[in-house]
């Protein structure tokens, strides 16, 4: 079935780029995509799902480990190993995982195969999502209704890059390391804030006002459904050229320089703004410097600090009683304070 693709997405260019940043650098900690029902959320993360290229797998492995990576505790691959099994390659889509609502903890962490458990008497341990999700992105759909004991459990895996199940007799510990990609409605509650840290870049999205992009939303999106195939065979060469540009972007990322200066300004920033941490300052360094690799440029400037400044550091500030402005108002003031209008 044909996705909605990424470039014919109208409008909405802070999440776009803010996503793309962290498909360049995941790093950057995973994208929060907060505001109006029916705002391109969950068609802009399922987009980039067919923009990215395939990667290499161990061929046999479960958790689909990089075979140019170096060895982390996979039950799998430590199998091959031990049976002196040479791991061959092959090449998957990126996976891009759906965590809903209702999903229980033991398909999220895993849990004993009771089939094979039933019917052999063997422990076998069935992954879950999580370990569907390792090397690529996690989406959770209304992430501020998720509950607590779920919120402790992803904070937990994606501070340290692994799920460790101990349960029914399995002990088991893979590798998880995912992007996390996180969309809701805050009318619909807030996000705790020890999992809202853990969010990297935090996106406002809101129903565009004019009415020739919501006019052109429509258009694109009839014209999608009536046919989807027609329509994603238009936007292929967008695609193609989007897809070319990402994958320079990941090849260019290490090269690209970060002056003392440019961390000074994005050190003041923060400061100025009353972030809580270093979280921000990195942060915000590594998205400017993913954006400068999206653009070809070969450092990073004032310019990139100011596209990302926003989305890295709206949801780390503190309230403040006697400023009723929003977080991204006091952003943008701080930025024209520090670096001009």
């Amino acid at each position: 079935m044909a996705t909605f693709p990424f470039p014919a997405l109208v409008g909405q260019d802070e999440m776009k780029l803010a996503i793309l940043a962290a498909a360049v650098d995941p790093r950057i900690g995973g994208v929060l995509v907060f505001g109006d029902r029916g705002t391109g959320k969950s068609t802009a993360v399922r987009g980039l799902a067919a923009l990215l290229p395939p990667m290499a797998v161990v061929e046999g492995c479960r958790f689909h480990c990089d075979p140019a990576g170096p060895a982390h505790a996979c039950p799998d691959c430590d199998a091959l190993r031990a049976v002196g099994k040479a791991a061959a390659v092959r090449k998957v889509p990126v996976p891009v995982v759906d965590l809903p609502l209702g999903a229980t903890e033991d398909r999220i962490v895993g849990a004993l195969d009771l089939e094979r458990a039933l019917a052999h008497g063997q422990k076998v341990f069935e992954p879950g999502l999580l370990a569907r999700a390792h090397r690529g992105f996690l989406y959770i759909d209304e992430v501020n209704l998720l509950e607590d004991h779920l919120v402790d459990l992803l904070i937990d895996v994606a501070a340290s890059g692994e799920n460790v199940v101990e349960r029914e007799g399995l002990s088991v510990r893979h590798p998880a390391r995912f992007v996390l990609v996180g969309s809701g409605n805050p009318e619909e509650g807030e996000l705790r804030p020890q999992l809202l840290d853990r969010f990297g870049l935090s996106v406002e999205v809101r129903t565009p006002e004019d009415l020739p992009t919501r006019v052109e939303v429509v258009k694109r999106r009839e014209a999608f459904e009536r046919d989807p195939e027609a329509f994603a065979a238009q936007w292929k060469r967008e695609e193609g050229r989007l897809r070319r540009t990402l994958v320079a972007a990941r090849a260019r990322l290490e090269t690209v320089a970060v002056s003392d200066e440019v961390r000074g300004l994005a050190a003041q920033l923060c400061k100025s703004l009353g972030t809580d941490g270093l979280r921000g300052d990195l942060t915000l360094v590594r998205a400017a410097r993913a954006v400068a690799a999206l653009e070809g440029d070969e450092a990073v400037a004032a310019g990139h600090l100011r596209r990302v400044a926003a989305p890295a550091l709206r949801h780390r500030l503190r309230r403040n009683p006697l400023d009723d402005a929003g977080s991204s108002v006091r952003v943008d003031r701080a930025i024209a304070e520090l670096m001009g209008a």
